[in-house]
C-alpha cells in the first residue's frame, strides 16, 4: 500500500470514529471514555488542534473542539454531558494525571 493510500484510509477511519462518538454514541460520556480508555472525545480534538499547529495552522483549543464537536463546545456540554458521580470524578483525576500529564504514581 502506498503512503498516499495509507493516509486516505487513516483519515477516512478517523471520520468515523468521530461521527460514532458525535452521532451514534452521543449518550457515552467523556469521563466514562477516559476512565475506561484513557482518552475522550477531548483528547482527539486536541490531537487535531496540535497536529493542525503542528503543520502551521493556527488553530486554538476551543477552535479544534469545535471542529472536532461539529459545533462549540459549551453547547455539546449543554446538549449532552450528565453529572458525574464523585467515584468517577476521582477515576478522572488519576486517569488524565495518567494518559494526558504522564504522570504515574
Amino acid at each position: 500500500m502506498d503512503d498516499q493510500t495509507r493516509i486516505e484510509i487513516e483519515a477516512a477511519a478517523f471520520r468515523r470514529l468521530q461521527k460514532h462518538l458525535m452521532e451514534d454514541r452521543q449518550d457515552v460520556q467523556n469521563i466514562d471514555m477516559m476512565n475506561l480508555a484513557g482518552f475522550c472525545r477531548n483528547c482527539l480534538s486536541r490531537w487535531y488542534q496540535e497536529a493542525a499547529n503542528a503543520r502551521g495552522f493556527d488553530m486554538s483549543k476551543e477552535e479544534g473542539r469545535a471542529v472536532f464537536y461539529g459545533m462549540p463546545y459549551d453547547d455539546w456540554k449543554a446538549k449532552f454531558q450528565s453529572d458525574a458521580s464523585p467515584e468517577k470524578q476521582a477515576a478522572f483525576e488519576v486517569a488524565f494525571k495518567e494518559n494526558v500529564l504522564g504522570e504515574k504514581d
